[in-house]
């Protein structure tokens, strides 16, 4: 998945605004205590990163 994919879910689930904000300040479990920018920072894969805020916040499977 390229970044801007990433991005543009993101935008999709929760809002241009929002996505930022949550992608900054929200510490997942799933990403081993990190934030999304965090992660990606760290070179996790963005795939990976996606898939999970996807369990973290149960993103339906239409958007997966």
């Amino acid at each position: 998945m390229r970044l801007t994919d990433f991005w543009e879910r993101m935008a999709a689930h929760f809002g241009a605004s929002y996505a930022d904000s949550f992608a900054r300040d929200h510490v997942m479990s799933e990403l081993g205590g990190r934030t999304v920018y965090e992660a990606l920072e760290a070179g996790w894969e963005a795939k990976r990163v996606w898939r999970a805020v996807c369990v973290a916040v149960d993103v339906p499977a239409e958007r997966r």
